[in-house]
């Protein structure tokens, strides 16, 4: 017998209404993007207690390849001290953009013993590459302004980082 395709909204009317709206809510959940929280993340990703500056930072570590290219995608908020540390796998010119990101943030680029090499203030849902200055290791995304709120600027030493998780 002769198979005829379907859509699952065709499929599911057969079903019955009850049924098939549930399997209709059921293939509409998996299509939509998920939103991800501060606080969802957090559950998910590891997280580092730095030293930036006199400010204490709470940051989700992204040190795989998955989570250094998700980032901050899709996220609704930060909070004050809150951020998201970036651990490359290797040393180099690395750069970040917004692409699915809705709320501005800056970024810190990083070398291996802590000094920030550059600070770039990053506006939502753009794809203007923002690149490290020098060869670094790491990022820390901070909500915009940040660095400069919290008198932060290039040279100074992050403290922390020698905890941070070798990146895979």
């Amino acid at each position: 017998p002769q198979r005829k395709n379907m859509n699952p909204v065709s499929f599911a009317s057969r079903l019955g209404r009850k049924a098939g709206a549930a399997l209709a809510m059921c293939f509409a959940a998996l299509l939509m993007p998920s939103v991800v929280t501060a606080g969802d993340a957090s559950r998910v990703l590891p997280t580092l207690a730095l030293k930036v500056g006199s400010q204490s930072v709470h940051a989700e570590i992204a040190a795989t390849e998955e989570t250094r290219q998700k980032g901050l995608m899709f996220r609704e908020k930060l909070a004050k001290n809150e951020g998201m540390l970036f651990v490359f796998a290797e040393v180099g010119y690395h750069a970040m953009w917004m692409r699915n990101t809705p709320l501005p943030l800056a970024v810190a680029f990083i070398d291996e013993a802590g000094k920030i090499v550059s600070i770039h203030e990053m506006q939502p849902h753009t794809e203007i590459t923002h690149q490290a200055a020098g060869p670094v290791r790491f990022a820390l995304e901070m909500n915009g302004g940040w660095f400069k709120a919290n008198k932060v600027a290039v040279g100074d030493t992050i403290k922390g980082l020698d905890k941070a998780p070798k990146p895979r």
